[in-house]
């Protein structure tokens, strides 16, 4: 039989191990639930990926750039996922607008449309950062 100090260290392991493997789980969950078709047949990544792809020849060098830096706070491991989720955002707004070009008040407003409000705050540090006037986004902050 186990005792002392090994049960503990037993115990720990399979503790931990139970707490990482439900961690992981949650996420793949998460990324199924995305994959997985709406009404129309088409999941949002499908969605994403049809935005990005109409509006490649819309971005300019400088739009890719404050993109680049407005997702710089996210962490490494998630910021392909979150810049992925934005510029199709992105895409999507330009396509409805019908816009020439991807603007900067169209990366903001899909950034911030993009963006769960809980990290709305580290968007505004970051739109400060940049001397951005933030008036007339305000209303999608709220």
């Amino acid at each position: 039989m186990l005792s002392g100090w090994f049960l503990w260290f037993i115990l720990f392991w399979v503790a931990l191990l139970i707490i990482l493997m439900s961690i992981g789980g949650f996420f793949m969950f998460r990324k199924f639930l995305k994959r997985f078709p709406k009404e129309d047949g088409k999941s949002d990544m499908d969605w994403e990926e049809y935005y990005l792809d109409q509006t490649k020849h819309l971005w300019s060098k400088q739009q890719k750039e404050l993109l680049e830096d407005l997702v710089s706070p996210v962490p490494e491991l998630f910021r392909d996922v979150a810049r992925h989720k934005i510029a199709g955002k992105i895409g999507e707004l330009a396509l409805k607008e019908k816009a020439g070009d991807i603007s900067e008040d169209l990366v903001i407003r899909g950034y911030i449309i993009a963006t769960p409000k809980r990290d709305h705050k580290f968007l505004q540090k970051k739109l400060a950062e940049r001397k951005v006037n933030m008036s007339p986004y305000e209303h999608l902050f709220s």
